[in-house]
């Protein structure tokens, strides 16, 4: 982790070069504003990455002799199926679409939203991934 906070760091200083740059030789609002928030982002996510990897162990990554394998293992657990993204994603996508036909898609919407975060969150708590 160290390395890629090192590198997001190094972006970001390139992003606010590049940015001072442009806004002096374009004079044009909109560019050197997105290149200002990119330039954010980029180092909130290097700052996150660096502080994340005083507090953990030293990975694969750190170690300039280390093999491929090394960094092999359990990444974690995800689940094996489940119906709560496709609640969420109509939902979502009847929230979108409310913007550009109207307001009411709105009320049919937020239901859909709410019932796929209620299950996405409390879906190991019961029914048959209880044990899980």
């Amino acid at each position: 982790m160290k390395i890629q906070g090192r590198m997001f760091i190094w972006l970001s200083v390139f992003i606010l070069a590049m940015a001072i740059v442009y806004g002096v030789w374009s004079k044009e609002p909109a560019g050197t504003t997105a290149l200002f928030l990119a330039f954010g982002l980029a180092i909130m996510i290097g700052f996150y990455l660096g502080f994340t990897a005083r507090r953990v162990d030293a990975g694969a990554q750190d170690d300039k002799n280390a093999d491929v394998a090394d960094d092999a293992g359990e990444v974690g657990f995800f689940s094996p199926h489940s119906w709560q993204p496709l609640s969420l994603a109509v939902g979502g996508a009847l929230a979108f679409l409310a913007v550009a036909i109207g307001w009411w898609l709105m009320y049919f919407s937020a239901p859909l939203i709410l019932v796929g975060l209620w299950g996405w969150v409390f879906e190991y708590y019961r029914g048959e991934n209880r044990t899980q």
